[in-house]
């Protein structure tokens, strides 16, 4: 059983047991809540596509933790023009734990 959720305008393949790090989300640590953006869900003999979501499908999880992802280094150089620039960024992430999918179909 799976399904194809989308949290902060971006897509994951999700199943229960799964931990998954999304961008940072203002719930608290602990908290369990909803996920009701599915895009698609199966079952392993049914397959439910959404047009956009699925009404009858929700995802339960749990954030975990909240934390700073790895940092990323941007660099750009120029040959010969005596260029260069370095940047680094570590984006803000959340933990979420998926406990339960549920599907009332």
């Amino acid at each position: 059983m799976y399904a194809i959720v989308e949290v902060g305008s971006k897509q994951y393949k999700i199943s229960v047991g799964d931990q998954i790090d999304v961008e940072r989300l203002d719930e608290e640590e602990g908290k369990k809540f909803t996920l009701d953006k599915v895009l698609l869900f199966s079952d392993g003999k049914d397959l439910l596509v959404g047009r956009p979501y699925l009404r009858e499908v929700k995802v339960k999880v749990e954030v975990l933790r909240h934390f700073k992802g790895r940092k990323i280094i941007s660099y750009k150089y120029r040959r010969r023009k005596s260029s260069h620039w370095k940047k680094g960024h570590r984006q803000l992430l959340t933990r979420l734990k998926i406990e339960e999918i549920v599907s009332s179909s």
